[in-house]
């Protein structure tokens, strides 16, 4: 994709975390995402097939991001009990920052139809194979309790972080989010013990 071209679809992804976010996926027309883009509702349709492309799109671009970063600061990282840190550091602070996306990544993955939400899913994958190599990097170590069930704590760890996220979105952020990153570590790392 041209520099320009990629300039509009990024445009477009953006546009739609924000009237997604507000109105969520039901609720939200191609016309209002063109209209917060600032382009023709035509426009759209060179880049994207359907609101559902879009969301599909929108999650293994910015997942995608996330996950680069998670990689960069897991190969930083000098232990497993590090790269966990980290992985939740970045999986908080990157939502706190970013409120349309934790809305859109917490509440419309969990709203939309099956089909859907199973092309999202391998936007997620990575993530999850992420932290089943940390694990797998702990119990090597001799950190992590050899007998882990290795692929239900990958799940539990994903699950134990998304549903923190998605208790702060739904209490309205009335808290910092990146506050919990002490005790949502200290909690798995003795489990992972």
């Amino acid at each position: 994709m041209t520099s320009r071209k990629q300039e509009k679809f990024d445009l477009i992804l953006e546009a739609a975390l924000k009237v997604i976010a507000e109105n969520g996926f039901h609720g939200s027309q191609i016309s209002k995402i063109a209209k917060e883009a600032g382009i023709a509702d035509g426009t759209v349709y060179l880049y994207f097939k359907n609101k559902e492309d879009i969301l599909i799109s929108l999650f293994q671009q910015r997942l995608g991001d996330l996950v680069s970063m998670f990689n960069n600061s897991v190969q930083e990282a000098n232990s497993a009990d590090e790269a966990l840190r980290k992985i939740c550091e970045i999986h908080f602070t990157e939502l706190e920052q970013n409120v349309n996306l934790a809305y859109v990544t917490q509440i419309e993955l969990r709203q939309s139809s099956l089909e859907l939400r199973k092309a999202i899913g391998l936007s997620v994958k990575p993530y999850i194979q992420l932290i089943e190599k940390i694990l797998i990097q702990g119990v090597q170590e001799g950190s992590f309790r050899p007998d882990l069930d290795i692929k239900l704590t990958r799940l539990l760890l994903f699950g134990g972080m998304d549903e923190v996220v998605n208790s702060w979105l739904i209490s309205g952020r009335k808290y910092s989010l990146t506050a919990q990153i002490d005790k949502t570590v200290e909690f798995f790392l003795k489990g992972l013990k």
